[in-house]
């Protein structure tokens, strides 16, 4: 493989795959994500997991994928205990501000404005706080995944600190930030380009990236709107 590729696997699941051939997913929801395409539901040659939450739309192929494929799962670190409860030993508990290395790929935990429980038979328990991460990847090319948020002034701050050039960012509002925030959230982080992510999974989210393209229109930040399976390189 000769460049990095993003595959957009429908709502904030994402496929990541380096130019070494690595493959890391970023919060998989596979069966049950309505905007999944049936053929990655089987995905079965994975190696690294990240998690930016404790919701099940984030979480919830997270147990199945890792005991089918071994591949580390890195997380904070009250989901890393959790999924140690499932029976999942290859697990990289951590927390904002912290950088693990993963198949080549560094990946740095940083703030996100959103929630974080994790639904089980008995409940709704803990799940850390929630988090995006920046990945610097072999190749050079530094992109930003903000996992679930509304936009915060500090996304100055991974800007100044990291220089993404590529944010994948939540799009469909009511949950997450809408087209509206999203733009904002682009310009602080001053990023060259803008894979949406996070809506049209449900009614709800109805967020559309024309919108948010128009929201950028001049602002230099281009807007690639893939479809879910569809690979951005």
């Amino acid at each position: 493989m000769s460049a990095t590729q993003i595959t957009w696997i429908g709502h904030a699941t994402v496929l990541l795959e380096t130019h070494q051939g690595k493959r890391i997913v970023i919060d998989p929801w596979l069966e049950g994500n309505p905007k999944c395409p049936p053929e990655f539901y089987g995905l079965d040659r994975i190696d690294a997991i990240l998690i930016t939450h404790g919701h099940f739309d984030h979480l919830g192929s997270t147990e199945v994928l890792a005991k089918r494929t071994g591949a580390a799962v890195v997380s904070n670190f009250e989901i890393g205990n959790y999924l140690g409860t499932l029976g999942i030993q290859n697990t990289v508990g951590m927390n904002k501000g912290g950088t693990v290395e993963v198949e080549g790929v560094k990946a740095t935990m940083v703030y996100a404005d959103h929630s974080s429980g994790i639904t089980t038979d008995q409940g709704i328990i803990y799940g850390g706080e929630p988090s995006g991460f920046v990945l610097n990847l072999p190749d050079g090319l530094t992109i930003y995944h903000a996992g679930d948020t509304n936009v915060f002034r500090d996304m100055e701050l991974i800007r100044d600190l990291y220089g993404p050039e590529i944010a994948m960012l939540p799009i469909g509002g009511h949950f997450t930030m809408g087209p509206k925030e999203a733009a904002y959230a682009a310009r602080l982080l001053g990023v060259k380009t803008v894979i949406p992510i996070h809506y049209g999974t449900f009614p709800v989210l109805s967020g559309s990236p024309e919108a948010l393209e128009a929201m950028l229109v001049d602002s230099g930040i281009r807007v690639a709107a893939v479809a879910p399976g569809q690979r951005y390189q």
